[in-house]
């Protein structure tokens, strides 16, 4: 195990952990639940700086509360942390340990009474974030919750475009990168024809799934619309990308990337319409709700809690991926790191395209694996230089929080936000959050495409 992995993970943990307790505080089920199963409840609600019955601590502000204390926790080191660029700098100590072999991995093994003493330092990290959050129960209510409502507002839109910014540099790389190597081999043909088709199956899977699931006969004309808006973008990028305009610009522009955005367009849709709220309809003589995702073989629509709990795995499995790809690119291609990603030159095809050879040449040259008491063997990777920006990814993690936050209260219906309905009916703010990134991104696809005419 890397070094700069296994701290990485942890500190993923760490937001995993916050954002599941967000989860839990924003669930009228739990909140119901709490009340009535454990012992001296109410004793206890009038004894805790929560309210007589405790409503600080459940619902869209005690949300905002936990995420208050994250941010501030990936703030200030992202503050202390900047432009780190060894690991022996005192500094890069506040983003993780290492001494004598003795590096705090795993809050698992800190439970151990033998390993205590090594893993200090991380059960530190949890108590401090820990006590941050416990902190902000302690603000005054008046004015706290809408001044920290529109700084939620541009961190959360904030790491939108970074999310953009890495999806686009992703189908680039990706695509320049197999192109580089069919110069020199006519085999990787055949593997960027299959990644292409893989995609674009997916993609239409997709749009056929979206259009049986959420649309009605009666009703979701604005369900329809949208499949049809997007699906032709789809079809729109796709021609642009093998114009022979573009190709002469671009010659390594072609269908692979395009195939990659359209996937992500018609997930970007999928989480749209599973924001929405519902329409009544009068249909065969029922009063029906309708254009949420779940139907029965009768037509019925009923809620389906499986479509919502995958919607947000994929939403949050996206958020980690960009924390943890913007502070390593960061690191490779310094601050403007989002103009730069464009440009890199790969000199060979490689499957693991998304760490170029600038990685493997001036990162990682002085690695060193050692074992650790308990018998794990680390792989010391940072010796030398950081293998990302501890600055950026913490910073990146800040943004995240923020975006999680709105994401769960539903960004501006936040007041009467609860997790049952979260990612199911929603409310039209969220839907056209979501609508907007979507075209977002097609515009910043179309963007690279263009500019160089």
């Amino acid at each position: 195990l890397r070094m700069s992995t296994g701290t990485r993970i942890l500190y993923t943990l760490l937001h995993v952990l916050a954002s599941a307790v967000c989860c839990l505080m924003l669930s009228r089920t739990v909140a119901q639940a709490v009340r009535e199963k454990v012992p001296f409840s109410a004793v206890l609600c009038k004894h805790l700086p929560g309210g007589a019955d405790c409503e600080r601590l459940v619902g869209s502000s005690a949300v905002y509360r936990v995420c208050f204390g994250t941010a501030c926790f990936h703030l200030v080191q992202a503050a202390l942390l900047l432009n780190v660029r060894s690991s022996t700098d005192c500094r890069a100590q506040l983003h993780n340990r290492y001494r004598d072999g003795a590096w705090g991995w795993g809050l698992l093994g800190a439970l151990s009474p033998r390993r205590l003493l090594p893993h200090r330092f991380w059960l530190l990290k949890l108590l401090v974030l820990v006590g941050l959050c416990a902190a902000s129960f302690l603000i005054p209510e008046d004015g706290f919750i809408q001044a920290w409502h529109y700084m939620g507002i541009c961190g959360g839109f904030a790491f939108i475009l970074i999310q953009l910014v890495l999806i686009t540099a992703f189908a680039h790389t990706w695509n320049k990168n197999w192109l580089t190597g069919a110069a020199q081999d006519k085999r990787w043909y055949l593997a960027v024809l299959l990644a292409t088709a893989t995609f674009y199956t997916l993609a239409s899977a997709a749009f056929s799934f979206l259009y049986k699931y959420y649309t009605h006969p009666a009703a979701c004309h604005l369900n329809k619309a949208l499949l049809t808006i997007n699906g032709s973008l789809c079809g729109i990028m796709s021609f642009i990308s093998i114009t022979p305009c573009v190709r002469l610009k671009q010659p390594r522009s072609g269908l692979l990337q395009s195939s990659i955005i359209s996937c992500y367009v018609m997930y970007l849709t999928f989480s749209a319409l599973s924001s929405r709220p519902p329409e009544r309809v009068l249909y065969k003589g029922q009063n029906l709700t309708v254009c949420f995702p779940g139907v029965r073989q009768d037509e019925l629509q009923t809620e389906d809690t499986t479509i919502a709990i995958l919607g947000a795995a994929i939403m949050y499995a996206c958020v980690l991926f960009a924390c943890n790809e913007a502070s390593y690119l960061a690191e490779v291609f310094g601050p403007l790191w989002m103009v730069k990603v464009y440009s890199f030159e790969f000199k060979k095809p490689s499957c693991c395209f998304c760490c170029p050879e600038k990685m493997e040449e001036e990162l990682r040259g002085g690695c060193r694996v050692e074992e650790t008491a308990g018998g794990q063997c680390i792989i010391q990777d940072e010796r030398d230089h950081v293998v990302y920006s501890y600055s950026a990814f913490h910073f990146v993690f800040f943004l995240a929080s923020l975006y999680v936050m709105m994401t769960l209260t539903n960004w501006f219906s936040y007041e009467n936000a609860v997790l049952e309905t979260t990612f199911t009916h929603g409310s039209w703010s969220t839907f056209w959050v979501k609508v907007s990134s979507c075209w977002a991104c097609v515009v910043l696809y179309l963007w690279l495409l263009l500019s160089p005419l």
